[in-house]
């Protein structure tokens, strides 16, 4: 009877669950609050209270905060790895550059603030959610400046739920629009990074080779592979720079598939030199002429010609070891960043090289009147802490070769 009774008793009515709260990711360093709620997407690798100072304990930097799936394979795979850096204003740009380029990429990130920070790292795991290529060959890393550094972040899991996947663009406009209510003021107030950024991307490459790069500039499509070809052919290997041309393109085109086109677009004044009309010097000495003339040659990747006319102001876009020298962190925001680097290695012995077919484009034509005027005074400040670094170079390898000292008699 009791089993009888047991088997017929009425079931109790399920209750209804209430409607989940929105998780938070967030980490309050000193102090054991975070374990109250534990993070539901633990891809953030980021402990505020860690991290490493630069040499002049102005910047703490973290490695590897987000990394790709594939990542560690993929630099096993390639001989070169990708490595950029960007704020949260250009990130979007990794899109294009991450589908043109199968290898690896490092990308440094920085976050002036901690509401800067809550906002690039969120819009970090939208890149990994809406991205395949992102999510398995990008490795994120993170500087943020000693002063105003953030103590904890917070990523809103349910905004990331519902951006769209469709529009990264709009996505990353409505995120930091508030941001920009500011026009940039903190631009000035607290220069952009660049060669720490840069120092932080190349470390984390654990490739042979480091293509390093600016977030803007992209690739053309099968760059990694055919590169992979050549250096396994390439002689001059350890002295070497192979320079990638860059190129500015007119934002009504579409991306050219092969050099080719890209003289086509180039012809029609549709595509010319980086930097072309706001400083020539930039990139005056890859001597593109001689590069557009050189055609018949094939798809596969070769030596063009040697740089011949090295000048000071120039600042390529290469391929080289990690040997090289480290790019100065003295130089901070706009103005002799990556020039000072080139020039070191010049002085050194590098030998600096032409690469075609491949190159590299930067959408936009860019003209010298959209330069804000912070930009200026940034590389005013920049151009007399030169001064001193050029004394050091001279000291450190006792070469003058483009007479920077004059002589005496």
């Amino acid at each position: 009877m009791l089993t009888v009774k047991l088997m017929y008793v009425p079931t109790c009515p399920k209750k209804s669950l209430p409607a989940p709260k929105p998780k938070i990711i967030y980490q309050n360093c000193g102090d054991n609050s975070h374990k109250k709620q534990p993070d539901p997407t633990p891809v953030i690798n980021l402990d505020l209270g860690l991290g490493r100072w630069d040499d002049r304990h102005k910047y703490k930097l973290f490695d590897n905060i987000v990394v790709g799936n594939k990542y560690a394979v993929l630099n096993d795979l390639y001989q070169t790895c990708l490595a950029t850096q960007s704020s949260i204003e250009k990130i979007v740009s990794i899109i294009e550059v991450a589908s043109h380029w199968n290898g690896p990429i490092s990308l440094a990130t920085f976050a002036a603030s901690k509401e800067e920070l809550n906002l690039l790292l969120l819009y970090i795991l939208y890149l990994r959610k809406c991205d395949t290529r992102i999510r398995d060959q990008v490795s994120f890393h993170l500087a943020v400046a000693k002063e105003g550094r953030p103590k904890r972040y917070e990523v809103d899991a349910a905004k990331l739920s519902e951006m769209d996947c469709y529009n990264p663009v709009r996505e990353l406009q409505l995120l930091s629009r508030h941001l920009q209510k500011g026009g940039n003021k903190w631009r000035a107030k607290l220069p952009y990074p660049q060669n720490h950024l840069r120092n932080l991307a190349r470390k984390n490459c654990q490739s042979k080779f480091v293509f390093l790069t600016d977030v803007d500039i992209v690739p053309s499509k099968g760059m990694a592979e055919s590169l992979d070809v050549f250096l396994s052919k390439s002689v001059c290997k350890e002295n070497c720079a192979y320079v990638v041309p860059t190129y500015e393109l007119d934002e009504r085109v579409v991306f050219p598939p092969n050099k080719t086109e890209l003289i086509r677009l180039a012809n029609k004044g549709l595509a010319r030199p980086f930097h072309h009309k706001v400083f020539i010097y930039n990139q005056y000495a890859t001597n593109f002429t001689r590069w557009q003339k050189a055609v018949g040659r094939g798809p596969d990747v070769h030596i063009s010609h040697p740089v011949t006319n090295f000048e000071f102001l120039y600042e390529p876009f290469y391929i080289a070891p990690d040997t090289v020298p480290p790019h100065d962190e003295r130089f901070i925001g706009y103005g002799y960043t990556r020039n000072s680097q080139v020039y070191e290695m010049f002085v050194a012995g590098y030998e600096f090289v032409v690469l075609s077919p491949i190159f590299t484009c930067h959408w936009g034509m860019q003209v010298k009147r959209t330069r804000p005027p912070w930009r200026e005074h940034q590389n005013n400040l920049n151009r007399k802490l030169f001064d001193g670094f050029k004394k050091e170079i001279f000291a450190r390898y006792n070469k003058d070769p483009l007479n920077m000292f004059p002589r005496k008699n």
